[in-house]
């Protein structure tokens, strides 16, 4: 990885909100880069600016001032639709409470990003079927969301965040609506999308123990962001 250019390049990135006559400053002059296949932690207290950062990387929130630039494009430059355009092809979402349709099938919830993709039927469902092999869930492509445990389902919207083959993968508390072993089996997983498919991963967390398995581990304060070693949890 050291040889190659990072994924995420963020830049003196600002990001603040106006609540009546207040602005409240949510992040501060934040500078990261973020490898190709990193495995990724964001860790601080609510409030502190994760999932702020987290969307601003995964395109869904702007910026007041900063660049982000995600495989060499930078986009805080990209206009509203350029910008969606590039969020359908480079980002897999994956979310704490799922977020599938339950009058959707595994197999159905896991086609959506691609039913505008252009891809024939054909190739949709053999996209499809990759990935809940890689979620082993292609048993389960049949059932629906009501059919399946909570750490079923999870791996339903992980095979649906990767499906498409993305840039990288934005984890918002991933297990944190799951129990212990469920969790344990996310994240053994996410580990195995990174080791041995080379994804990009960016998690925020609150847990501890979900943290570790990330590479790295970056803590927000107040909107600073600050590296927090392994050693420390």
């Amino acid at each position: 990885m050291a040889n190659r250019p990072p994924i995420v390049e963020i830049r003196n990135l600002f990001k603040s909100y106006r609540r009546g006559n207040q602005t409240l400053e949510v992040l501060s002059d934040i500078s990261l880069n973020i490898d190709d296949g990193e495995f990724l932690a964001l860790m601080g207290p609510s409030g502190s600016g994760k999932t702020t950062l987290l969307n601003l990387i995964a395109g869904i929130d702007s910026a007041d001032s900063g660049t982000i630039k995600v495989g060499g494009v930078d986009i805080t430059s990209l206009s509203e639709t350029d910008l969606a355009r590039w969020r359908a092809n480079n980002v897999g979402f994956i979310f704490q409470f799922y977020n599938l349709i339950p009058v959707l099938t595994a197999f159905e919830n896991v086609e959506l990003p691609l039913l505008l993709s252009g891809l024939s039927k054909k190739a949709r469902r053999e996209h499809v079927e990759v990935a809940l092999r890689i979620v082993n869930l292609a048993d389960r492509m049949d059932h629906y969301p009501g059919q399946l445990s909570g750490g079923q389902q999870q791996r339903v919207a992980i095979a649906r965040a990767v499906v498409t083959d993305p840039s990288i993968l934005v984890a918002d508390e991933p297990t944190g609506d799951l129990d212990r072993v469920s969790a344990e089996e996310i994240l053994e997983l996410m580990e195995r999308l990174v080791h041995e498919i080379g994804k990009t991963i960016i998690m925020v967390t609150h847990d501890p123990r979900a943290a570790k398995k990330a590479h790295i581990i970056k803590h927000l304060d107040k909107g600073v962001l600050n590296a927090h070693p392994q050693a420390d949890l």
